[in-house]
């Protein structure tokens, strides 16, 4: 559900409210019972708690917390809606380790207030590669272009120690596999440089000859067919007509602005690499937006029909 003071409780009783979205996809919300019972949609919904929960038959709410009606103010966060943003992830976590969910859709949290409430929290990527034990990544899946980042959520300073020619190796290996089943085929990938104009042969930083030349050198001798490193200005210049299947970016920022600026409603958090399909809007709370019923449901929409299409190529890949 998110965080039961910003939009996402209002999003996604709209996201569910739609035929479209029912159609390919039979819901289990993890959230706040108060909060989302506001909404006509849960009202038909069963109601279970993490301890009843089973693989669901039914619209079902799985209702993790029981918050007091001033810690679940519409644009007013809380220490304890903090620490229930947390509390939804991990009975999510822990609903597809028993393998009751087929497929992850996370609602805004905010790390602010997560981690307000005595949790260190960097983000769901972050916490869901180390819950499943598994290397992961981010990536924008856009209409326009998809974006793998090799770095999350890291202060610019501590990046350019963050990558690593093996590293990166393994994540163009990562972004080839997953991709590979989507398309039919192995996937053309563009590698990012780190600095402007891809360091300009030295002049402007080394970490291209250092780091990500011998990186996508090693990934082709695997297989991978990727080309790198570019600059970043002149390729996102051209989504929508490059020759490439994804990129992968260096940081936060150099991906999402592109992908955010492309098509911010339609552009789709995946995390790829953990054993079950997980997606997530592309957006954050929204406090100032929360209870107005102003928030757009789209990017949710597209999230839901996203992890609902992932679910379908998971299950084909299982046999």
């Amino acid at each position: 559900m998110g965080d039961p003071s910003g939009i996402g409780p209002e999003i996604i009783a709209a996201a569910l409210g739609k035929a479209a979205v029912r159609a390919k996809l039979l819901p289990v919300v993890f959230g706040d019972l108060g909060s989302l019972r506001r909404f006509r949609v849960f009202k038909s919904f069963r109601v279970c708690t993490p301890q009843t929960l089973t693989r669901a038959a039914a619209p079902t709410v799985c209702a993790v917390t029981k918050l007091s009606a001033r810690s679940r103010i519409a644009g007013k966060p809380s220490l304890d809606g903090g620490a229930a943003q947390l509390a939804y992830v991990t009975s999510l976590i822990q609903a597809a380790k028993r393998g009751e969910v087929d497929a992850l859709c996370t609602a805004p949290v905010s790390k602010e207030q997560i981690s307000r409430s005595g949790v260190e929290f960097r983000g769901h990527t972050e916490l869901l590669g180390e819950a499943f034990g598994r290397e992961v990544l981010m990536m924008m899946d856009g209409p326009r272009v998809r974006v793998g980042l090799a770095t999350n959520h890291l202060p610019l300073a501590e990046v350019p120690r963050a990558i690593d020619a093996a590293r990166l190796a393994s994540q163009l290996q990562l972004l080839s596999d997953s991709l590979r089943p989507l398309l039919h085929r192995a996937p053309r990938i563009a590698v990012c440089g780190l600095n402007p104009h891809a360091g300009e042969g030295g002049l402007i930083g080394r970490e291209e000859i250092d780091i990500i030349a011998p990186a996508v050198a090693r990934a082709r001798s695997n297989g991978i067919d990727c080309e790198g490193p570019l600059a970043a200005d002149g390729l996102f210049a051209k989504a929508g007509r490059m020759s490439f299947d994804a990129v992968l970016a260096m940081f936060h920022d150099q991906g999402l602005v592109a992908a955010k600026a492309l098509d911010f409603e339609r552009t789709v958090n995946v995390t790829l690499g953990l054993p079950v399909p997980r997606t997530s809007p592309d957006h954050g709370v929204a406090y100032s937006l929360a209870g107005a019923g102003k928030a757009s449901a789209e990017p949710m929409v597209a999230a839901l029909l996203k992890a609902a299409e992932l679910a379908a190529v998971h299950r084909r890949q299982k046999g």
